[in-house]
Order: structure tokens, then C-alpha cells, then sequence
């Protein structure tokens, strides 16, 4: 063996060596994905801030129907610089006093339209925070199946670099003998470097794909522990209507999104929800045109003359010489209209998402039924065919590597459909705002 394969089997077998103590260390953490999902709807960060935005816009409807509160102020007058104030008690000194209660009154239904305003908000709050779960919902089922996907490439990168070692541990003994030449025996160290490499970028994948499931799970210290426990979802499980739900019939497909189910897609809900806000802050932009008035009641107590007390009280009310709210108004219709365009671009998004999980649907299902039906044993019939043909003399070495490598392709190219399709299964699911996953 050359130096560059005997340091590449080193380091393969220091990388396995070093994730079989980790794992020896420390128990696995298998989970299925109902138990990733109920630890993601704990942990999500997204999720929480998105629960965050829904409490500041409680609070915002709290705010909105509060009335303005009154105002007091206290008033000394007649106060002379020369004489002073005089002495004896407060009531005595020489200065008039007024006490004021003001209190603003709200016309043209102002608190009725903010607390109408602040509630449509809120509802589109609760769409956002129902969006944000429908859209991580799709990640946490994307990294769960990133993780067994993962899984199956680390364990069949190892079984083909075994496989390889020992093919070229009985090539040397055939090499001894002069049964097989030295540009055979080449060949062979150089395939077991490669499935060496291989299995080495596979452990790195497997770790990447632990922390990203790690993160949606707030488990990032157990990322090297967790194992995805769950097998492939079965194709029983896309038969769904437009509506989320499963279908038993083999035959139905998945369909379009009907605008019933396009008006509940969270995201739909929220767009709509801040159309009617703005609706409501335009009439609230539109009723500053109606004066507020703000009565106030006071009490004087005149001391610089004789002592005396009096009661008055008094109305004020703004006058409209400057402008009449022009701008405001103009700024809540272009805000109403914003609303409304941005209201359509969901729908129209939201569309093009259903559509394009569709297709992805139905596109990944024929994928793996192609390879699953007969492809994926015909390859490894034909490899373990050529191994046994190779063993008795009866094949070349480069027949053997060709049948090896279009079995391992084949294999890999089964294993990323099942994935493939398992992550289209969900991204319909998302698309139709379904959310109970697999189950």
C-alpha cells in the first residue's frame, strides 16, 4: 500500500473511531418527527419572536382604547418682585392661585377606529405567527429528512469503502500469487481512496445536517447525538386533497389550490388582515377633519386684593388655518393602496407555491417509483453478479469497478429521491397550510 493510502486509512479510521466514542460517550438522541416537532414548537426562536409581535399588538389594542386622560395644572399669578409674597401661611400669601382640569373629547368615532385598527393588526399578528410555524414547520421536515438522508449516504459511503478495503486485502494476496497485475492492484488502492474520501465528506455531511436540525430544536449542544428514527414516508401519504387531507385512493392526486383553501393559507390571512387596518387608519386619518374639543374646569382662589374664590369653566377647539390633515389623509390612502398590492402578491405567490409543490409532488413520486420498482436491484443484482465473476477469474477489473460504481450511483441516486420526495410531500403540505406532518 502507498503512503498517501495508508495515511488515508488512518485518518478514515481515526474520523470513525473518533464519532464511535462520541456516540459511546453519550446516548444517541433517536427521534421521530412528531417528537422533533414537539420540541420545535417549544424551542423555535422564529416561532417565539413571532409570539413576541403577537403580544405587542395585544398591548396595541389595549393602548388604542384607552381614552385620553385629563389633565391638571396648577397656576400662581400676581406675584410682585418689590413687596414679595408676603408671609403667613400658603393660603395667605399674596398671589392669586387657579386650579385646571382639562379633559380632551374625542370626535368622529377616533377610539372606535384606532381600537379597530390596532385589532385588525392583531389579527394579522396571529397570521404572521401562524405563517411563520406553516413556514418552519417545512424547514424542521426538510432537516429531519436532510438528517436520514444523511444517514443512509454515511452508511452506505461505509459499507462501500469495507467493501473496497476488502477487495484490495484479497488483490494483494492475488498480486503475491501473479494472478492480477500491478496497474490492477493501482486501480484498486486508488478506488479505496476514493470510497475512503467519500465516506469522510459523508461524516461531514451527517454532522452539518445534525446542527441544522440541532438549531430548529434548540438542542445544539446534543447536535452530534441525534438520529433521525423515522423510516421514508410511503407514497400513500401525498394522496392529498386540496384541503390537507389524506386521501386513500392510490389513484387521486395531488390537485390545485382552490381559492377556499387559498383564503386560509396564514399568510393570505395576515395580508388581508392589514388591508383592513389600513382601511380603518384611512377613516381615522379622514376623521382628524372632525375638531376634538377639550373642556377644562378650574378653580381660583384671588388674593391680592380681598380674598376671594371663583369657578370658571372653558372650551377649546382647534382652527383649521394651516392645512386640514391633506397629508395625513394622502399617506393612509397610498398605505390602503400598498396593502391592497401587497394582498394580491401573496395571493398570487401563494399560488405559485401550491402550483410548484404540485409538480414537485408528482414529479418526485414517478422519480422514486422508477428507481424503487426495478432499477436499484437490477444494479445491485449486476454488482454482486460481477463481484462473484471477478472472484472466479471470469471478469476484468475495470468490469468489476464499472458495476461497482453504477450500483453506488444508482444507490445514491434512490436514496436522494426518497429525500427528494419526502421534502416535496412536505412542501405541498406547507403549500396548503396543512399541519400535522406525516402522521
Amino acid at each position: 500500500m502507498t503512503v498517501i493510502g495508508k495515511l488515508s486509512a488512518l485518518l478514515v479510521a481515526l474520523c470513525a473511531a473518533s464519532f464511535a466514542f462520541a456516540q459511546e460517550g453519550a446516548p444517541v438522541l433517536r427521534l421521530s418527527l412528531d417528537e422533533a416537532e414537539s420540541l420545535w414548537a417549544t424551542h423555535n426562536r422564529e416561532v417565539r419572536l413571532a409570539r413576541s409581535a403577537v403580544s405587542g399588538a395585544e398591548a396595541d389594542v389595549t393602548s388604542a382604547g384607552q381614552a385620553p386622560n385629563p389633565q391638571v395644572s396648577l397656576n400662581v399669578a400676581s406675584l410682585s418682585p418689590q413687596e414679595g409674597v408676603g408671609g403667613g401661611g400658603l393660603r395667605d400669601k399674596r398671589m392669586d392661585s387657579v386650579v385646571r382640569v382639562e379633559q380632551l373629547i374625542e370626535r368622529g368615532d377616533k377610539r372606535e377606529l384606532r381600537t379597530l385598527a390596532a385589532e385588525a393588526m392583531l389579527k394579522a399578528s396571529r397570521g404572521d405567527l401562524d405563517d411563520t410555524q406553516r413556514q418552519q414547520r417545512k424547514v424542521l421536515w426538510s432537516a429531519y429528512y436532510d438528517l436520514l438522508l444523511a444517514q443512509e449516504r454515511r452508511a452506505g459511503a461505509a459499507e462501500a469503502a469495507a467493501l473496497y478495503g476488502k477487495g484490495l486485502a484479497a488483490s494483494d494476496i492475488r498480486y503475491k500469487a501473479g494472478d492480477i497485475s500491478g496497474a490492477d492492484l493501482g486501480r484498486l488502492r486508488i478506488e479505496k481512496l476514493r470510497a475512503e474520501n467519500d465516506a469522510r465528506q459523508a461524516q461531514a455531511d451527517l454532522e452539518k445536517a445534525q446542527i441544522a436540525l440541532a438549531y430548529l430544536i434548540g438542542r445544539e449542544a446534543s447536535a452530534r447525538r441525534l438520529v433521525a428514527a423515522d423510516a421514508w414516508p410511503q407514497d400513500e401519504t401525498a394522496r392529498v386533497t386540496p384541503n390537507g387531507s389524506a386521501t386513500p385512493a392510490r389513484s387521486d392526486v395531488a390537485t390545485p389550490l382552490p381559492e377556499t383553501a387559498l383564503a386560509q393559507r396564514p399568510d393570505v390571512r395576515a395580508a388581508q388582515a392589514r388591508v383592513d387596518a389600513a382601511e380603518k387608519a384611512r377613516d381615522l386619518a379622514r376623521a382628524l377633519r372632525k375638531r376634538d374639543l377639550t373642556v377644562g374646569v378650574q378653580f381660583e382662589h384671588n388674593q391680592t386684593n380681598s380674598p376671594t374664590n371663583s369657578f370658571g369653566v372653558g372650551v377649546s377647539v382647534p382652527l383649521f388655518l394651516r392645512h386640514e390633515y391633506q397629508g395625513e389623509i394622502a399617506r393612509a390612502e397610498a398605505d390602503l393602496q400598498a396593502t391592497r398590492e401587497q394582498l394580491e402578491r401573496v395571493q398570487a405567490q401563494a399560488l405559485g407555491e401550491a402550483d410548484q409543490a404540485r409538480a414537485d409532488l408528482e414529479a418526485g413520486r414517478e422519480r422514486r417509483q422508477r428507481l424503487e420498482s426495478g432499477v436499484l436491484a437490477d444494479a445491485e443484482r449486476v454488482a454482486k453478479g460481477a463481484e462473484l465473476a471477478y472472484a472466479k477469474g471470469a471478469m476484468g477489473l475495470l468490469d468489476l469497478l464499472d458495476a461497482r460504481r453504477t450500483a453506488r450511483q444508482v444507490q445514491l441516486e434512490a436514496m436522494a429521491a426518497r429525500a427528494d420526495y419526502a421534502k416535496a410531500v412536505a412542501a405541498w403540505r406547507a403549500a396548503v397550510a396543512q399541519e400535522d406532518g406525516f402522521k
